[in-house]
């Protein structure tokens, strides 16, 4: 027998649906799927990079205005889709109930090998697309590297590239300096 071809959800729809469901879905184009990760699972490397992340951002962001999320806060990209990046830095008034982030500045997606492709083409435009954010940073978890797409004003994106624990990413607007040392603590031998 055909599977019947499913209606797509407005996000209000979709939160809802949400709430009853035991995994976090993604919303493309109003039809909710499961992201890659969730399907594959997160390795030890990359779950570290993402807590280090959260460590490095909350320990900078402390009593701002300005907070580092999970995936576990939906990412409105447009229209009828939400995306869940590994790390969202919000810096607007969010309400404590609420499920979706709120003026999102910055946006982190840790590449794993199976997701990487997706998350550096599909997802970017679509993060590119939300006008408060300013920077989305893309982590290899292979290699001490991350990729910085910061946007340029009105006339476009710029795109720096940060490789080697010594290296350093400073986003002055929101007061925080990300020291590859620190993101990838753990992750390769022979750093602490």
């Amino acid at each position: 027998m055909a599977q019947t071809a499913q209606k797509p959800m407005t996000i209000d729809e979709f939160l809802d649906w949400q709430s009853l469901q035991d995994k976090n879905y993604e919303l493309v184009d109003g039809i909710p799927v499961l992201p890659l990760k969730s399907m594959t699972g997160a390795t030890q490397r990359h779950d570290r990079i993402v807590v280090n992340f959260l460590a490095t951002l909350h320990q900078q962001l402390r009593r701002g205005p300005c907070r580092p999320s999970t995936d576990d806060i939906a990412l409105v990209t447009r229209g009828r889709s939400i995306r869940r990046p590994d790390v969202t830095v919000q810096c607007g008034e969010a309400d404590p109930k609420g499920l979706v982030a709120v003026s999102p500045y910055l946006v982190i997606e840790v590449l794993s090998p199976s997701t990487m492709n997706f998350d550096r083409f599909r997802k970017i435009d679509e993060y590119k697309a939300v006008r408060s954010i300013q920077v989305i940073l893309l982590c290899d978890t292979e290699t001490p590297c991350v990729t910085v797409h910061m946007r340029d004003g009105d006339i476009g994106w710029s795109l720096l590239e940060y490789s080697g624990l010594e290296a350093e990413i400073r986003l002055p607007d929101i007061g925080v300096n990300l020291a590859l040392r620190d993101v990838f603590e753990g992750v390769h031998s022979g750093d602490s």
